[in-house]
């Protein structure tokens, strides 16, 4: 795709919007900038009174994107294999559309993909901040797509789905820029979501550099950031629940990366996906879990089965991790 090409269609994308929001937004674009926001933005939030359970949370996404013809796909493997170790987005799932410029993706509709990234913002004391983890469930909705139409209509149909979780439109914004990058094969615009002042995720629309008919839409946030936002929790408290307070912050997402990979079968070894397990069980401090990690091993062990059944049963995990801290 052409430099002016990719002008002509980043060009097109708020009067796009425009078509597929209605005349109840309120667009301001400047240069290549634009802000979509609610004519009410100022009236009060008020989150539930009976927060949600990740269950229950899941369960509104699929039905909500199931309606709008993206039915829940298969996770992606979490050992990648190709130019990640592990999975670190859903996007992934679009690899042989984007980066082959092929006909067909690895899934496409509703994809909740866990994930473990390591590019997490930390304060001063290399702790994660609030809002990050190291392993996290990716909501995404990737799918191709043939005109910007679909891509307008995508971003009008997840407003529907947020509504659905309580979410209501006037504490939403989209900004972003419509200036085209590129990353190797891959060429998009990214605009991103927010919820009141915190950014949720974003709406990508992609295409392959030298197939340019090859387009697709990421529509990515993170489960559990989305669930912060709505019940406007603590944010440990919300992720650790009853152990939040059990042992330090790190020990604990170590904790949950590692339930999280070895149940993936991805057991501790010396390089590759089972070097990373190794990495994030020697973060675990041992002082901290002298009693054992068995209790909040099949807590989070619970979590993740949300997503797909595990292929190690928990108690194997617990004695993986105490084995590998020496417990």
């Amino acid at each position: 795709m052409t430099g002016t090409a990719n002008e002509a269609l980043s060009g097109r994308i708020p009067a796009v919007l425009r078509a597929a929001l209605g005349k109840h937004w309120e667009f301001t674009v400047a240069d290549s900038r634009i802000d979509i926001r609610h004519p009410h933005r100022g009236t009060p939030y008020r989150p539930p009174r009976h927060p949600p359970s990740w269950k229950e949370i899941l369960d509104r996404l699929e039905n909500g994107f199931a309606r709008d013809g993206a039915p829940r796909a298969a996770c992606l493997p979490l050992r990648c294999g190709r130019e990640t170790e592990l999975t670190i987005s859903a996007v992934q799932a679009l690899d042989p559309l984007l980066k082959e410029g092929k006909p067909h993706t690895y899934r496409t509709g509703f994809l909740p993909q866990p994930v473990v990234r390591f590019t997490g913002p930390r304060d001063t004391a290399g702790v994660l901040c609030e809002g990050a983890l190291t392993s996290f469930v990716n909501i995404s909705r990737v799918q191709p797509v043939q005109t910007l139409d679909e891509y307008g209509s995508i971003l009008d149909s997840w407003l529907s789905v947020l509504s659905q979780l309580g979410f209501h439109a006037r504490h939403l914004s989209i900004y972003g820029s419509v200036t085209p990058w590129r990353r190797r094969q891959v060429g998009g615009v990214t605009l991103r979501f927010r919820h009141l002042d915190l950014t949720l995720g974003d709406l990508v629309l992609l295409w392959n550099h030298e197939n340019p008919d090859r387009l697709a839409v990421d529509l990515g946030t993170g489960l559990e950031r989305l669930a912060w936002a709505r019940t406007q929790m603590r944010w440990h408290e919300m992720i650790y629940g009853r152990f939040a307070r059990a042992a330090p912050t790190e020990t604990l997402d170590a904790i949950r990366t590692a339930t999280l990979l070895l149940g993936h079968g991805i057991a501790p070894a010396a390089r590759g996906a089972g070097g990373i397990t190794r990495r994030v069980i020697g973060s675990i401090d041992s002082n901290a879990v002298r009693l054992g990690v068995s209790a909040v091993v099949r807590d989070l062990y619970d979590y993740w089965s949300l997503f797909g059944p595990p292929l190690v049963p928990w108690p194997e995990i617990a004695r993986v991790i105490e084995q590998e801290v020496r417990v």
